[in-house]
C-alpha cells in the first residue's frame, strides 16, 4: 500500500501559545536565536518541532510512502499505518521522519514532527567541471549515503541537466533545493524508507565536509 500524497495545509502556528520545554526553545521564542543558520552554527540540538515552525515558517512537506503494518500479539493481530514524510525548503534544508498510528492522519502528523526534529542543512554548490556558474543548483562534490542495503551516490551535474534520479530521490533533492544532479544507486531500492534515508545521509555528508570555496569565504 505504497503511495505518495500531500498532507493537508498546516494551520498557522501561534508562537504565543507555545510553551518551550528546552533551553533552545526558550532562546528561539525570546528572539535570542532568530535564524536557522545561527542554530546550526552553534551546534544546538533540535528537540522541539516548534523551533522549526518559528525559524522556517515556509517549510514544505510531502508524504512519500504510506504502508499498512501488522503486529501479532497475545490479543490478536494489530494493524497500524506507517507514514514516511520529507520536509524541506528551497534554501538547503531537509528532514525525514516516519510515524505509526491506527489512522493515516495521525501517522502523517507524527512523521512530520519527527522530520522537523531531524532537519539538517545541505551544502549546495556547482561542483561540475562542465558548468562553473557558481550558483547553488547542485552539490559541490560527490557524496555517498548508505542505509540498510541501499547505497546512493550523488554526483554534481551542470545546470539544465535536471534531477537524473529515481522518483524517491527527486522528492528529497527537490525539497532540499537541489535542481541538477546525477545519481547512482545500489541495493534494495524498492524499500522506500531506506532509499530516502540513504539520500538524506548523503546530503548530511555534504555539510560535514569543507570545500575550497569555504576556505576562501573564511579568509574574506
Amino acid at each position: 500500500m505504497s503511495r505518495r500524497r500531500r498532507p493537508r495545509p498546516r494551520q498557522p502556528f501561534a508562537v504565543e501559545e507555545w510553551e518551550p520545554v528546552t533551553s533552545v526553545g526558550r532562546m528561539v521564542k525570546e528572539g535570542q536565536i532568530s535564524s536557522i543558520e545561527d542554530l546550526f552554527q552553534l551546534g544546538l540540538p533540535i528537540r522541539e518541532p516548534q523551533i522549526i515552525d518559528v525559524l522556517l515558517p515556509d517549510l514544505q512537506e510531502e508524504v512519500i510512502d504510506i504502508n499498512l503494518v501488522q503486529k501479532q500479539t497475545d490479543a490478536g493481530e494489530k494493524s497500524r499505518f506507517k507514514a514516511t514524510v520529507i520536509v524541506g525548503t528551497d534554501a538547503g534544508y531537509v528532514g525525514i521522519g516516519e510515524g505509526k498510528a491506527k489512522e493515516i492522519g495521525p501517522a502523517i502528523r507524527k512523521a512530520i514532527l519527527r522530520a522537523k526534529i531531524n532537519l539538517t542543512p545541505v551544502r549546495r554548490g556547482c561542483g561540475s567541471w562542465e558548468c562553473g556558474c557558481r550558483d547553488p543548483h547542485s552539490v559541490p562534490f560527490k557524496v555517498d549515503g548508505k542505509t540498510g542495503s541501499v547505497r546512493v551516490t550523488l554526483i554534481p551535474a551542470p545546470k539544465g541537466v535536471g534531477l537524473v534520479a529515481a522518483d524517491t530521490i527527486k522528492v528529497v533533492l527537490r525539497l532540499a533545493g537541489i535542481h541538477d544532479i546525477w545519481s547512482r544507486t545500489r541495493g534494495n531500492t524498492r524499500t522506500t524508507l531506506n532509499f530516502a534515508r540513504a539520500v538524506y545521509e548523503a546530503l548530511r555528508q555534504s555539510h560535514r565536509i569543507m570545500s575550497p570555496q569555504d576556505w576562501t569565504r573564511g579568509a574574506e
